[in-house]
C-alpha cells in the first residue's frame, strides 16, 4: 500500500511550472511564498505589482493556464493570494509575457489602454492588462458585460476608470456579435459616439464634434469630447498569442501527483480521492488550502506555522457536478466560478420554479469577492472556515443545503447546514479527518419563495455587513405558512437560524399581521448588544428587519396580495450595474494654426504610459540592489503608555536576522518632523498604537517580518484620547488657537458682535471624518551607502527636499552628503507629502550601522497604521441672516484631530480656515482654528488640505438656514456668492471673480433644473426608493500657504546632437507632470518632444525643492523650464471660455485639488433623498448628517417603522464602543 505521507511515493516532487513560456523547476522554494513573491523576488519579473497583499486590489493579477478535461484552460488570479506550489504543472502568463516597449512589442490591449490616456500613477495599470487579457483569450469577442465582469477584481485610484473603460470596451461587441469600435468608429463609447448621435440628427457627423458641445463660450480654442482615437489600433488576434507549453501537455501534469518537501512545510497534491482521504487521517490537522484566500491572510499576519499543507484541487471526483435526488451536488473542487456557471446552466435547463435557491446563488456570488478570487476559491473553504458574515452560508442554511463529508475511518455521510451545523465562532461539526465532498443545493418546489440578501460598505468586491436569506412554503388556498426558514449572517458569532421566530411563525397566515409579528420577534430574537463586535448594533438589526420586509413584500407580490400595504412598491436594493459608460467630458482643441511640431495643448499620451501597461516602469520596490538588506519595524501595541523594555532574543534567533535598531542608535535628542517633535523610536512614552518602537534587520522583507513579531515588549499601558471630544475634554491641544476676524479688514480691533440682537440664526455642528490615503503602492524605501560617507535615498515620496534635510537632521549629516530620488511613485494623494523621513532615516540608520544597503516597504496593514489621514474634523456653526436670507454674522470654529504630533497640521487648519467662506460673502465672519493632539498617527496632508473640511462645514450651514427658514438652497446661495472685488474674511480682495457666471453655466448645462423636477417626481412615485441631485460650488486657493513654497528649479541641459535633458524639483506621482514638462520645454524651445527627455526627481539636480503638492506642480516648475529656457512667457490659458488664469503657465489648469471638494455633491444629494423619505414619513425637522455617508448613518437616518423595532442605545459611557469617530 502506498504511504501517502512519504514524499517520494509521488510523481513528481520537484515543482514545475512555466512563466512566459519558459520553464521553471524549484527544488528549495517556501510552498508558503506566494506566486507574486516568487515572480518578483526570485525571476525578478517585477510587472506584477503588489498593492494589498489581499487579493482586493488586482495590481497583481497574472493569466494561469492548465489543463482540464483534456482542455486548455485560462483564467485570471491574484498572484498575491496564490500559493508557489498552487501552480504545479501550470502556465503563469505575466504583463512582461504579452509586450514589451524595450522589444517595440505591445499587445492590443496594452496599445489602447495606454492611446486611451487608461494610466496615471501607473500602479494598476499591470493588473487592469491582464484581468483584460485573461478575458479575451478565454473570449475573444467580449461584450461590455463581460468586461465589467472580468475587471471587476481590479482597483485604480487615479483614473476614475473611465479611460480605462475606454479603451477596453473597444474590444466589445454588441448582441449582434459588431465590434463597437472599427475604422469608421475610432470610438471607445461605441454607440454613444457622438458620431454615430449624428446619425440621428444630433451632431455634424466628426468624432468629438464641437458644434453642440455644452459650456463651449467662444475663443479661439474649441473643444471637443472625444480624446482618442483607436481605429488605428492594430486588432486582437488571438492566433499570435503565446502556445500553452507543449511539455505540459505531452506528459499530463494535470494528471500527476506531486509533493514537496522544505523545511518546517510539506505539500500534497494527490490525484487519487483515495490518496485525499488517507491523508487526512494521517495528517488530520493538515490544512485543505485550495483558494487561499483565508490562509494566506492568516500566514501573512499572524505567521502561523505550517507542517502541512494537502491542495485537492486536482482531485477528479472533487470536480463532479449533477442533480440527484436531493438537489444539486457541486463538487466541492469547483471553483466559485465554476459553480456560478454551473448555477446558470441549470437556470436555463430547469422550470423556473425549481431554481429559486440557484438564482440567489448566482446572484450573491456576482457579488462574492473578486473574479480573480472566484477563479480559484472553493466553496468548501468558504464553509469550513465558518466566517459568521459569510455571503453564502445563510442560502445554505435558509434552504437546508447539505454537504456530503469523508473520512477513510468512517465513510461518507450527509449533514444539513443547518442550527447544529456551526458550532461556535470559526467552528463547524466537520472532524479534522473529514474532507467536504460536495454541497448539495436543493431545488425549489411550488409554494416555495427563496430570497438572499447582502449588504456591505460598498457593493463589489468587499466582506458582508449582514447577510440574509429566507425560504418559506405557503399554502396557496389559506396563505398559511407551513414552512419557514429565516438565516443571517452577521447578526452572531456564527451564521444562524432565527429557531424561535420560525416556530413561532410557523402556521401562521401570511398577512399584515403577519409582518408586524415576524418584525417584532425578529427584533427580539436578534438584538445585539450596544458593544458587538463589529459595532454597528443597530444598523445591523436594522438591516436583518429590512431584509425580511424586503421578501414578505416580494413574496406578496408575486401572490398579488393586494391587501398587503406598499405590496406594489419598488424595493429593489440599489440600481443594476450600468451594462455601459455613459460619460461627457470637454477637451480644449489646439488653435489651427499651431505649428505641427509644438505639443503644447495637444493629447500627447502619459510619457510612461506604454511602460505602465507592459510592467517596465520601475519604482522602488522593482529596484534590485546587490547585498541588499531589509528592514521592518516592531510597532506598539497599545495607543498610550510607557516602554519599560525590549527583549530581542526570540527574534535574533531567527535564522538571517542580522540585527536590529532602536533608540538606543539615535543621536540623543534628534527628532523628525518639520517641529522636531516625532521620535524616530519610542524611548521611553508610547503616543500611538503602531508607533515603531524598533527595528530588525535581516536578509529579506519577510524573515524581518516574522522576527520583528517575536520581539517581547514590556510596557505599562495609559489610557488614550483618540476623538476630538476627548481632547476637548481633557484641553489637549497642538498648537495654541488661530483665529480670523474679518473686522480687523477695518478696525484696529476685533468687533464684538451681539448676537441677541440677530431674529434670524442658526447652530450647529458637523463631523466630516478622516479618509485613509490608500495609494496604490505603499510607501517604500532603498538607502545605498556610498564612500566619502554619501547616502544614496531612492524613495516613493513626494518631497525629496524634506527627505534629505530629516535624514541629515537625524544623523547629523550635511546635506550635501545625502541624494535622495524618486522616479515616480504610484500614487501619493497627500500621504507621501511628509510622511517619508518614517522610512528614511531608519533605513539611513541602518546602512550606517551596517554598513549595507537597506531597503524598507509597508505593509498595507502597517502603512495604514503608521502614516495619518485626512484630519477628522469636527465644524461648529452659528449663522445670522436678514429676512432676506442674506448672511450677516458668522462665528464658525473648525476643530481637527491632528494626531500625536504636529506634522502639517498647522497648514491644513490654516486652509481650512481660509476657505470656510467658501463663495459666500458674510457681513462679519470670526474663525477659529482648533488643532486636537491626540494618540493616534500624526494625520497629513491628504487632497484639499483643509479646504474641504473648512467648505463642507459652511455648505452644511447654508443647507441647514435653508431647511431652518423654509428657503430655496440654491438661492439661498446665489444671494450671497462673491461678487468682483469683494473682500474675503482673511483680507484678499477677489479679481476675476467667476463665482456667478461658473454657477450659472454649470446649473444650464447640467440640466439641473429639469432633473431636479424628475427626481421630485420620481420621489413622489417611490415609497422605499429615494433620489437626490445638488450643485455644490467651491472657491479654492491655489498655492502653499507659506509663500517660500511657491518656488521652484530647473536645470535644462542640452547637448551638442540638440537633445535636451530636463531636471525639475516636481515628481510624477501619476498627474502626468513630467508629460507637462516635456511639453513646456518642447514649446520654448522650439523642438519636438521627441529630443526632451526627464530622468528622475533628484535633489542633486535641483535642491530645495517644494513638495509636489498644492495643485502648483506644473506652475511652479514650467515657469522654472520657461525661465530657464530665457522664452517669451505666453499665458492665454482657458478656465472658463474668455478667462484667462495670469498665474498659470501655458494651459495649466490646477486640477489637483480644486474639483475634489466638488465630489461632495454625492454627499449632498445622497442626504436630499434621505431628507424626502424622512418628509415622506412626517418628519421635516432639520437632522444632523455626518460624513463620511457610510451605509449605516443612511439608513439610520431614514426611520421609519422598521427603525422602529430597533432599541436605542445605551447612554454613552456606560458601555464600551466597538468603534469610535474620531
Amino acid at each position: 500500500m502506498k504511504e501517502v505521507t512519504e514524499i517520494s511515493s509521488y510523481d513528481a516532487t520537484n515543482l514545475v511550472f512555466y512563466v512566459n513560456g519558459k520553464r521553471v523547476e524549484e527544488k528549495d522554494v517556501d510552498p508558503k511564498m506566494t506566486l507574486a513573491a516568487y515572480l518578483r523576488d526570485v525571476l525578478k519579473l517585477t510587472g506584477t505589482k503588489i498593492g494589498c497583499n489581499e487579493g482586493g486590489c488586482g495590481a497583481c493579477t497574472v493569466m494561469i493556464s492548465h489543463i482540464e478535461d483534456g482542455q486548455i484552460r485560462h483564467f485570471s488570479a491574484n498572484s498575491c493570494l496564490m500559493p508557489i506550489c498552487g501552480v504545479f504543472g501550470k502556465a503563469v502568463t505575466t504583463v512582461e509575457g504579452i509586450g514589451s516597449v524595450a522589444k517595440n512589442r505591445l499587445h492590443p490591449v496594452q496599445e489602447r489602454l495606454a492611446k486611451a490616456h487608461g494610466s496615471q500613477c501607473g500602479f494598476c495599470t499591470p493588473g487592469f492588462v491582464m484581468a483584460m487579457y485573461a478575458l479575451l483569450r478565454n473570449n475573444p469577442n467580449p461584450t461590455i458585460s463581460d468586461i465589467n465582469l472580468g475587471l471587476q477584481g481590479n482597483l485604480c485610484r487615479c483614473t476614475g476608470y473611465r479611460p480605462i473603460l475606454e479603451a477596453f470596451y473597444s474590444f466589445a461587441v454588441d448582441e449582434t456579435g459588431t465590434l463597437k469600435v472599427s475604422e469608421e468608429n475610432g470610438c471607445g463609447m461605441g454607440e454613444n459616439c457622438c458620431k454615430v448621435k449624428k446619425q440621428n440628427g444630433t451632431t455634424n457627423g466628426t468624432c468629438g464634434s464641437n458644434e453642440v458641445t455644452p459650456g463651449y463660450t467662444g475663443g479661439e480654442r474649441k473643444r471637443k469630447i472625444q480624446l482618442s482615437d483607436l481605429s488605428g489600433c492594430k486588432p486582437y488576434d488571438p492566433t499570435q498569442e503565446l502556445i500553452f507549453p507543449p511539455e505540459l501537455k505531452l506528459h499530463g501534469y494535470e494528471s500527476m501527483s506531486f509533493a514537496y518537501n522544505h523545511h518546517h512545510t510539506k505539500w500534497y497534491q494527490p490525484v487519487s480521492y483515495n490518496d485525499l482521504l488517507c491523508l487526512k487521517r494521517e495528517l488530520p490537522h493538515a490544512r485543505l488550502m485550495s483558494g487561499n484566500s483565508e490562509l494566506a491572510i492568516e500566514l501573512k499576519f499572524r505567521f502561523i506555522d505550517l507542517p502541512a499543507v494537502i491542495n485537492p484541487r486536482q482531485v477528479k471526483e472533487l470536480h463532479e457536478r449533477h442533480l440527484d435526488g436531493h438537489g444539486v451536488y457541486m463538487g466541492t473542487g469547483m471553483s466559485l466560478t465554476d459553480m456560478d456557471n454551473y448555477s446558470v446552466q441549470l437556470m436555463k435547463e430547469l422550470p423556473k420554479e425549481q431554481t429559486g435557491v440557484l438564482k440567489h446563488v448566482h446572484e450573491i456570488l456576482h457579488w462574492f469577492a473578486g473574479i480573480h478570487v472566484r477563479n480559484v476559491a472553493s466553496v468548501a473553504g468558504n464553509i469550513a472556515t465558518a466566517s459568521p458574515i459569510s455571503d453564502l452560508n445563510p442560502i445554505w442554511m435558509a434552504s437546508n443545503a447539505e454537504v456530503i463529508l469523508d473520512s477513510d475511518a468512517r465513510g461518507e455521510k450527509r449533514v444539513h447546514i443547518d442550527e447544529k451545523f456551526f458550532l461556535g465562532y470559526r467552528k463547524t461539526v466537520i472532524q479534522p479527518d473529514e474532507i467536504i465532498k460536495a454541497v448539495v443545493v436543493p431545488l425549489t418546489h411550488g409554494n416555495e419563495h427563496f430570497a438572499a440578501y447582502k449588504q456591505a460598505q460598498r457593493r463589489e468586491d468587499d466582506i458582508a455587513i449582514v447577510t440574509g436569506a429566507f425560504l418559506v412554503k405557503l399554502d396557496p388556498e389559506g396563505l398559511i405558512v407551513e414552512n419557514i426558514r429565516i438565516s443571517y449572517g452577521g447578526m452572531a458569532p456564527t451564521t444562524i437560524l432565527a429557531m424561535k421566530a420560525m416556530e413561532k411563525l410557523k402556521g401562521q397566515k401570511w398577512s399584515q399581521e403577519f409582518l408586524n409579528q415576524a418584525l417584532a420577534l425578529l427584533s427580539e430574537e436578534l438584538k445585539l448588544p450596544a458593544g458587538v463586535p463589529g459595532g454597528m448594533s443597530q444598523y445591523r438589526l436594522s438591516l436583518a428587519l429590512s431584509f425580511f420586509f424586503k421578501f414578505f413584500l416580494e413574496v406578496s407580490k408575486k401572490l398579488n396580495l393586494t391587501e398587503i400595504e406598499h405590496v406594489d412598491a419598488d424595493v429593489k436594493i440599489g440600481q443594476d450595474v450600468p451594462e455601459t459608460l455613459y460619460a461627457t467630458q470637454l477637451y480644449q482643441e489646439v488653435n489651427a494654426n499651431q505649428p505641427a511640431h509644438d505639443p503644447l495643448g495637444r493629447p500627447i499620451k502619459h510619457v510612461s504610459g506604454d511602460k505602465h501597461t507592459t510592467g517596465e516602469a520601475v519604482y522602488v520596490d522593482d529596484i534590485n540592489v546587490a547585498d541588499c538588506q531589509h528592514i521592518a519595524f516592531v510597532l506598539s501595541p497599545i495607543a498610550h503608555g510607557t516602554l519599560n523594555s525590549i527583549d530581542y532574543t526570540a527574534a535574533l534567533e531567527v535564522d538571517g536576522v542580522i540585527g536590529y535598531l532602536d533608540a538606543s542608535d539615535v543621536t540623543t535628542g534628534a527628532k523628525m518632523g518639520h517641529h522636531n517633535d516625532t521620535p524616530v523610536f519610542v524611548k521611553d512614552k508610547i503616543t500611538f498604537h503602531g508607533q515603531p518602537i524598533a527595528a530588525i534587520v535581516a536578509t529579506d522583507h519577510e524573515i524581518a517580518r516574522k522576527a520583528a513579531s517575536l520581539v517581547k515588549l514590556d510596557y505599562s499601558v495609559e489610557k488614550p484620547i483618540v476623538t476630538i471630544k476627548q481632547a476637548l475634554a481633557a484641553e489637549s491641544f497642538i498648537f495654541k488657537h488661530l483665529v480670523i476676524h474679518s473686522s480687523l479688514n477695518d478696525n484696529e480691533q476685533v468687533v464684538k458682535t451681539d448676537w441677541s440682537k440677530y431674529e434670524r440664526v442658526v447652530e450647529g455642528e458637523i463631523d466630516m471624518g478622516g479618509q485613509e490615503h490608500f495609494y496604490l503602492e505603499t510607501q517604500q524605501c532603498v538607502v545605498i551607502p556610498h564612500e566619502d560617507d554619501e547616502l544614496e535615498i531612492i524613495i516613493s515620496n513626494q518631497c525629496v527636499n524634506d527627505v534629505q534635510i530629516e535624514v541629515a537632521k537625524c544623523l547629523g549629516m550635511a546635506q550635501h552628503k545625502i541624494q535622495t530620488k524618486v522616479k515616480r511613485i504610484g500614487g501619493g494623494f497627500g500621504g507621501k507629502e511628509s510622511t517619508g523621513s518614517i522610512l528614511a532615516v531608519p533605513a539611513s540608520l541602518a546602512a550606517k550601522k551596517y554598513g549595507k544597503p537597506m531597503k524598507i516597504k509597508f505593509e498595507r496593514f502597517d502603512d495604514m497604521a503608521i502614516t495619518g489621514t485626512r484630519h477628522p474634523f469636527t465644524l461648529q456653526y452659528k449663522l445670522a441672516v436678514d429676512e432676506n436670507g442674506k448672511f450677516i454674522d458668522l462665528d464658525y470654529t473648525a476643530m481637527s484631530n491632528c494626531g500625536h504630533t504636529l506634522d502639517l497640521s498647522m497648514g491644513v487648519m490654516q486652509r481650512a480656515m481660509v476657505h470656510a467662506d467658501n463663495v459666500y460673502k458674510f457681513a462679519n465672519a470670526d474663525i477659529t482654528g482648533k488643532m486636537c493632539k491626540t494618540n493616534l498617527a500624526s494625520n497629513t496632508a491628504f487632497r484639499g488640505f483643509g479646504g474641504p473640511q473648512g467648505m463642507f462645514g459652511t455648505e452644511i450651514m447654508v443647507k441647514h438656514a435653508a431647511e431652518k427658514f423654509g428657503w430655496n438652497h440654491d438661492e439661498i446661495r446665489e444671494k450671497n456668492f462673491y461678487e468682483e472685488g469683494d473682500c474675503t474674511p482673511f483680507g484678499m480682495h477677489l479679481n476675476q471673480c467667476n463665482v456667478k457666471r461658473t454657477w450659472d453655466e454649470c446649473r444650464e448645462n447640467s440640466d439641473y433644473d429639469r432633473r431636479l423636477e424628475k427626481v421630485n417626481t420620481f420621489n413622489q412615485n417611490n415609497k422605499f426608493r429615494k433620489r437626490g441631485i445638488y450643485l455644490t460650488p467651491t472657491r479654492f486657493g491655489i498655492g502653499f500657504g507659506l509663500k517660500q513654497l511657491n518656488q521652484a528649479g530647473a536645470l535644462v541641459l542640452v547637448y551638442t546632437d540638440g537633445s535636451v535633458l530636463v531636471s525639475h524639483g516636481g515628481m510624477e506621482m501619476g498627474q502626468g507632470l513630467h508629460t507637462k514638462i516635456l511639453q513646456i520645454a518642447a514649446r520654448c524651445l522650439e523642438i519636438p518632444i521627441e529630443k526632451v527627455h526627464i530622468h528622475d526627481t533628484s535633489t542633486d539636480k535641483v535642491p530645495n525643492a517644494s513638495a509636489t503638492a498644492a495643485s502648483v506642480g506644473s506652475d511652479m516648475n514650467g515657469l522654472a523650464i520657461s525661465s530657464a529656457d530665457d522664452a517669451p512667457k505666453h499665458f492665454n490659458v482657458s478656465l472658463l471660455g474668455n478667462s484667462s488664469n495670469k498665474m498659470g503657465i501655458f494651459s495649466s489648469k490646477a486640477i489637483g485639488e480644486p474639483p475634489l471638494f466638488l465630489g461632495s455633491c454625492a454627499f449632498f444629494a445622497i442626504r436630499e433623498a434621505v431628507r424626502a423619505y424622512r418628509i415622506q414619513n412626517k418628519n421635516r425637522d432639520y437632522f444632523v448628517f455626518h460624513s463620511p455617508a457610510t451605509p449605516e448613518r443612511i439608513r439610520m437616518a431614514c426611520e421609519d417603522f422598521v427603525t422602529s423595532h430597533v432599541p436605542s442605545l445605551p447612554e454613552e459611557g456606560t458601555y464600551t464602543p466597538w468603534t469610535a469617530s474620531v
